[in-house]
């Protein structure tokens, strides 16, 4: 049973950041209310004593349910606010069906938001051109593609990636996609990919928080 969202969420983070993008695409997802502070990057705020109190990391995201104590990292995140809030066809109630669905999100964060982030999306967007090495690029995307066969394998039989719904494995997995299929790269032919992209992208969440502006984060030569 999901709990109603009666206390205020508060949490801190830029809209350009793929971590808070996940957490506000889940927020969303799950119709909870919360109040968003611009935090990170060029905005501030995370050096400060009263942030850093909160999450000792100076990083974003950092959320704030009601009363409760600070939360960071976003997995965790994720986590409380599904175990909190989120009907079963999204995280299931069974610890034997959850772990199939913990399984694949977990995979998902490991295995495409690591290997796609700093290896992929960083060299392409955040490096200025002159210093960004197209041979260390490419060997990146190699890698990752290995692990984007397996989602594409996956999404051959299944909707989603954990099954037949929507879940948190879906989060893990979709935050990444805008980025990977709007920045200039080689991509390979990965039909079920794509569709299960277009399909997330009909999501108006997904659309809000996902499909945004990154080019506050674009480095140039200047």
């Amino acid at each position: 049973m999901t709990v109603e969202n009666k206390t205020a969420i508060r949490i801190w983070g830029r809209l350009s950041s793929s971590n808070v993008q996940a957490v506000l695409w889940c927020l969303a997802e799950l119709n909870l209310s919360f109040e968003r502070i611009n935090a990170g990057y060029i905005h501030g705020v995370v050096d400060t004593p009263d942030y850093l109190a909160m999450n000792p990391n100076g990083l974003v995201p950092t959320l704030i349910d009601g009363s409760g104590p600070p939360l960071f990292e976003t997995g965790a995140i994720l986590r409380y606010l599904a175990d909190r809030y989120a009907p079963e066809s999204f995280w299931p109630y069974d610890p034997v069906e959850r772990a199939q669905t913990d399984k694949w999100a977990e995979w998902a964060k490991i295995n495409i938001a690591v290997k796609f982030t700093v290896p992929v999306f960083w060299l392409v967007v955040r490096t200025a051109p002159l210093l960004r090495n197209p041979e260390t690029i490419a060997t990146n995307l190699k890698n990752l593609e290995k692990y984007l066969r397996v989602a594409d394998d996956r999404l051959n039989v299944h909707q989603y990636l954990a099954g037949s719904d929507f879940t948190l494995a879906d989060i893990q997995m979709g935050h990444c996609l805008y980025r990977y299929y709007d920045i200039a790269i080689e991509r390979p032919n990965l039909p079920n990919l794509r569709r299960y992209y277009d399909l997330l992208s009909t999501r108006p969440a997904y659309r809000e928080y996902v499909k945004t502006s990154y080019e506050e984060l674009r480095a140039t030569d200047d």
